[in-house]
Order: structure tokens, then sequence, then C-alpha cells
């Protein structure tokens, strides 16, 4: 009697389930239909988007491996145009990469206010990684320790030149050639002696600072 009754019990909770299902499906099933439509299409949507952003990105690193093929074999102009051209339309990180090139290339060329204006534009171009911003911002400075121009280096690089920054060495020797070339040598043997000190300078850096450094104590001492 007891087993008939727990299976009396089970088949009114089984039908009681089933109207349940049913009467939710009658209610909801359009609205269900529509959400599960709607992640598919999301889903292959979002596939779709991926592949055609890989394929473009792959494109663009096809144009710039073309353009630096261009530069190397001397033809300089048309890696400029190449690369300007994947600066406007390119995909992923090629258009900041194009600038970087195009900037380097000019350089090479000696137009030198050219590169200078091109690795500012990427310093200050607040969409691009960091890390390339940084070096954008080396590279200019490199340019302008011919000018003599203290300031303007360190407009570029002193914010970099602490010790929490990785390329805090070369910040520093930019900033202590400038200085030295204008014959600021005090100036010059503050950075010079930060170089030196710091155990994590290379050695190549450390050996440049050092002489330069003994360079300025002779003079100052025979002063």
């Amino acid at each position: 009697m007891v087993d008939e009754n727990d299976s009396f019990i089970r088949e009114v909770n089984e039908e009681l389930r089933s109207d349940q299902v049913k009467d939710v499906w009658r209610r909801f099933g359009k609205i269900i239909i529509g959400l599960a439509l709607l992640i598919v299409v999301g889903t292959a949507g979002y596939r779709g988007y991926e592949y055609w952003l890989n394929t473009q990105a792959s494109g663009s690193g096809d144009r710039f491996l073309a353009a630096l093929k261009l530069s190397k074999d001397g033809k300089n102009d048309e890696a400029l145009a190449a690369l300007e051209a994947l600066e406007k339309d390119g995909h992923g990180s090629y258009p900041v990469l194009a600038q970087m090139r195009a900037a380097t290339i000019q350089a090479q060329q000696g137009h030198t206010d050219a590169a200078v204006s091109g690795f500012d534009a990427i310093a200050k171009d607040t969409s691009a990684p960091d890390a390339i911003r940084d070096v954008a911002r080396l590279r200019s400075a490199w340019l302008l320790i011919d000018s003599g121009d203290y300031d303007r280096v360190s407009a570029e690089v002193e914010v970099m030149a602490v010790p929490e920054n990785p390329m805090r060495h070369s910040a520093r020797e930019a900033l202590g050639l400038t200085a030295y070339k204008a014959g600021e040598f005090g100036r010059a043997r503050e950075w010079f002696e930060q170089i030196t000190e710091d155990p994590e300078t290379p050695g190549n850096v450390r050996s440049r600072a050092q002489m330069l450094l003994d360079d300025i104590i002779a003079s100052q001492g025979a002063s």
C-alpha cells in the first residue's frame, strides 16, 4: 500500500512538472527561442569578426614586410609611400610600426626634423603601447643630441630616467651626452654618475659613461 501511494505521488508530481513546463513554454517559448538565436548569431558574428581581424592583420603584416624589403633594397621613397599607406589603413599594431619605420628611414636619410616629428607623434599617441611610445621618445632624444639642446632632450626622456623604468639607462645616457655636448659638465657628471652607480646598467653603457665621467673629472681638476 505504501509503495502504491509513493508511486501515485510520483506520478502526480511528474504530471505537475509536465504541466509547469508546458505552461512556461507556452508563455515564454518565443522569448527562449529568440534568446537562443541571439546567442547563436552573436557567437557566429564574433567568430566572423575575429577571423576578419586576423585576416586583415595578416595582410598588414605582409605589406609591412614588403615595405621593409623596399627599404633594404635602397628604394626609400617607395618604402616611405608604402609605410604611409599602411599608417592610414593598416590593422593591428602595424600602423604604429609603420610610423616608427618611416621615421627611422627619414633619420637615415638625414631628415632629422622630419624623423623627430614622426617619433614625437608616436610618443604622444595614447592609443599606442607604452613601450613603443617610450622607444619613440628615446629615438627622438638621440636624434636631438647633436643639437645640444638640453631642455628639448630633457622634455623627451627625463621622465624615463627614474629607477623603476627599464629604459632609464639609455635615457640617462642621452641626457648626459646632451649636457656634455652643450658644455654643461656639472649636469652631465650627475647623469653619468647615476649610470655608473646603477648596478643594473649594461656594461657598454657603463663603460661609455665612465670614460666621459673620467674626462669631466680630469678637466675640472685641471681647471
